[in-house]
């Protein structure tokens, strides 16, 4: 508690992805000396030399940070013995069959058993099922004979990053906070105190682990709700986004969802799986995790169907068409493309004979492997291209850098997944807003 409270304390980072180099940086700002540790040698050099490689990280930070001598990285896991606290910021997916992998978690508990020495304070930062703290990372950490709450310290704390926010990040982001003890608790809070605004403490890893599960799985069954809305919509002949609008302005008790192609990122398409398996560990069936998972899962086969109807009306097939997928990213302004329904889209027009390219500002090439049965393809520069060159164009990513106009020109049909084209154009079919002289 000494260590940290005078900031002589030395922290440790595993991963140094969109979670670990943000609290990095933020350890290192409050005063701490800040050591990251990543398998990525890219990532590790980068850092060492004063570079960012994450859009919310500026690069005056890390190199700031770096000549201060508080920041460094390295790819070698024996640097542990030397730091007094370690977060895990590990990534946490899904296998194919929707069970939790826990690899990369394992590994890294693996890592700092080898090394771990009394006194030393231990958070996972890494979503996960509720449990995962006492059930699995504190008995590999027992092993050696070290007590957790006595002679080793032990908390969870979820992180709740949300990458291009222009309000909220690492620092201003409220910190939950859940020990394996009152001790652990305390000497985390201590920890994250100096570095973050608020600080939320739980009374145990369980709790705080079921909060981050919580927050995530309610976005994805109102998303789900939504989504469901709007295929009512379109075939009531309803505008489903002037449904949203106009309920918006309800003061209280309504907050605002939106449909779309489908969930993306590294939380809300994965978190409620976690929550359902855990359930039917326990032997209780999630059902409304579980329909609202299949409906946003559904999403991208419909988008696919409003594209073959899109194209019957220039009577094209979709078979042969030339398609633009405008947006690869998971959400708007960012570069990141995991769990992103753009590929899910990508692989169904594939399969169905589609004459695949794309544009998006912020991924200048997309690799085979990204996606299923993928081909390598790299960005296209809508300014350069014809009027009419594509069959059809689909926006499932409504980045501020696009220009919708030109998108129109390039296209003979467009489909608009994310209601980004403000003016009304018998070209363009938006998602849950009925057809053209529906009724």
């Amino acid at each position: 508690m000494e260590l940290i409270k005078s900031r002589k304390a030395k922290t440790g980072v595993i991963g140094l992805g969109y979670v670990g180099l943000p609290l990095a940086v933020e350890f290192g700002r409050a005063g701490y000396e800040a050591i990251g540790f990543d398998l990525d040698a890219r990532k590790v050099n980068a850092i060492n030399e004063g570079r960012s490689y994450i859009d919310d990280v500026p690069t005056a930070h890390v190199a700031e940070l770096k000549a201060a001598n508080r920041l460094r990285a390295t790819t070698n896991f024996d640097a542990l013995a030397e730091v007094d606290t370690i977060n895990i910021c590990v990534p946490t997916p899904l296998r194919k069959t929707k069970d939790p992998d826990m690899s990369y978690i394992v590994t890294a508990a693996e890592e700092i058993a080898k090394r771990l020495r009394p006194g030393q304070l231990v958070i996972l930062e890494s979503t996960t099922y509720p449990g995962t703290t006492d059930e699995l990372v504190l008995p590999m950490l027992e092993r050696g004979g070290l007590k957790g709450g006595k002679d080793f310290f032990l908390a969870f704390s979820p992180e709740r990053v949300d990458p291009s926010n222009p309000s909220f990040n690492t620092h201003n982001i409220p910190k939950v906070i859940g020990g394996m003890t009152p001790d652990c608790t305390a000497l985390a809070s201590a920890l994250y105190d100096g570095a973050i605004k608020t600080i939320v403490p739980v009374s145990s890893p369980r709790v705080a682990e079921m909060v981050k599960l919580l927050e995530n799985t309610f976005r994805a069954v109102n998303i789900g709700m939504v989504n469901e809305l709007a295929l009512m919509c379109d075939r009531m002949g309803i505008d489903v986004w002037e449904v949203v609008k106009a309920a918006s302005t309800k003061p209280f008790g309504f907050m605002p969802f939106y449909p779309g192609p489908g969930l993306g990122g590294h939380c809300i398409p994965v978190d409620p799986f976690y929550l359902s398996w855990k359930a039917r560990e326990s032997g209780f069936e999630a059902r409304f995790i579980e329909l609202a998972g299949a409906v946003n899962g559904n999403m991208p086969h419909y988008v696919v169907s409003l594209m073959s109807e899109a194209l019957n009306s220039v009577r094209k097939p979709l078979n042969g068409s030339k398609v633009l997928v405008a947006g690869i990213a998971y959400k708007k302004d960012v570069d990141d493309i995991r769990e992103s329904p753009a590929l899910d889209l990508l692989h169904l027009l594939r399969e169905r004979g589609a004459d695949l390219s794309y544009t998006d500002p912020f991924v200048p090439k997309l690799a085979a492997k990204e996606w299923p049965n993928g081909i390598d393809l790299v960005n296209t520069d809508v300014a350069k291209t014809a009027s009419e060159e594509f069959d059809c164009v689909v926006v499932v990513t409504d980045h501020t850098q696009f220009d919708y106009t030109e998108l129109q020109r390039v296209a003979k049909t467009v489909v608009d997944t994310r209601n980004a084209i403000k003016t009304r154009s018998p070209k363009v079919v938006r998602l849950g807003a009925g057809r053209p002289g529906q009724h």
